[in-house]
């Protein structure tokens, strides 16, 4: 707990916060006592998560946020700022993922993609930024090993991650010199409900995972890992062995990669390539 006490009192905002790795952040963040602001479209079940800690010494504001909405991710920074008068963390969390060639995706399902993976990232870091300068904080995207390498089969997946990271890393630089923290935060594969919500050729969700959630990291851990790699400062955040592996070998043996991601991903139960 030590290394982890000035996060005691910071203000952490995290979309994408009803499921999976958001709900698992908030959470981890509560064991440190942080003031909280969460964000997703499902109001009930962020109310039940902020009540669930509020009655537990933690103060937790739920947002109904749609990160596709411009006007929402203002809204989601300015009740932030009301309620506590700055931000210390910005974890850019939502995401949707999709399972489709793209000779077959209907292009509205990739422009879905971009407006919540990336443009959900760009509006609330745009609104977030002067507060964040302000704190010498850090701003998060959680994204994938996609963002690193095509997927096949993710398309507009890959595309959406590849775009945040672009921008991300750009934020970076041009703040070198104010003290803001940039963390991009990629996870192997998770065992959170992404797969379940994943949309098809048509838009829409799969409803089912077709891998196996037991081997896969746990939400839990990698809430564990970002917050330790916010404390440390970290640039990139690569977990999973597989996905630190793969994203080396990208960088050194690129055509063998290729070849190796394409059997592994034709390898899913109703894969839509083989």
């Amino acid at each position: 707990m030590k290394p982890f006490k000035h996060l005691r009192n910071k203000v952490v905002v995290i979309t994408g916060a009803s499921s999976g790795i958001g709900e698992a952040l908030t959470y981890e963040f509560a064991k440190y006592k942080c003031n909280i602001v969460i964000g997703a479209r499902d109001f009930k079940k962020l109310s039940e998560i902020s009540e669930n800690l509020n009655n537990n010494g933690v103060k937790v504001i739920p947002v109904k946020t749609d990160v596709t909405q411009e006007h929402d991710c203002k809204n989601l920074i300015d009740e932030t700022v009301k309620a506590f008068g700055r931000i210390d963390i910005l974890i850019n969390n939502a995401g949707v993922s999709m399972r489709a060639l793209f000779k077959d995706v209907d292009l509205s399902v990739i422009h879905r993609l971009m407006d919540v993976n990336f443009w959900g990232t760009v509006y609330c870091t745009k609104y977030a930024l002067p507060y964040l300068i302000d704190a010498k904080g850090s701003v998060v995207g959680v994204s994938s090993i996609a963002g690193f390498h095509g997927l096949p089969g993710r398309c507009g997946y890959s595309a959406s991650k590849f775009a945040m990271h672009g921008f991300l890393e750009t934020l970076r630089i041009e703040n070198l010199k104010n003290g803001l923290h940039v963390m991009i935060a990629a996870p192997s594969f998770t065992a959170t409900n992404v797969r379940y919500s994943a949309l098809t050729a048509d838009g829409t969700p799969q409803g089912k995972s077709p891998r196996d959630e037991k081997k896969m990291l746990t939400p839990e851990e990698v809430a564990q890992k970002i917050v330790k790699g916010i404390v440390n400062k970290r640039r990139n955040l690569i977990m999973g062995i597989d996905g630190k592996i793969s994203v080396l070998a990208q960088r050194i043996l690129p055509k063998v990669i290729d070849h190796l991601l394409y059997r592994y991903m034709a390898k899913e139960p109703d894969s839509p390539f083989k």
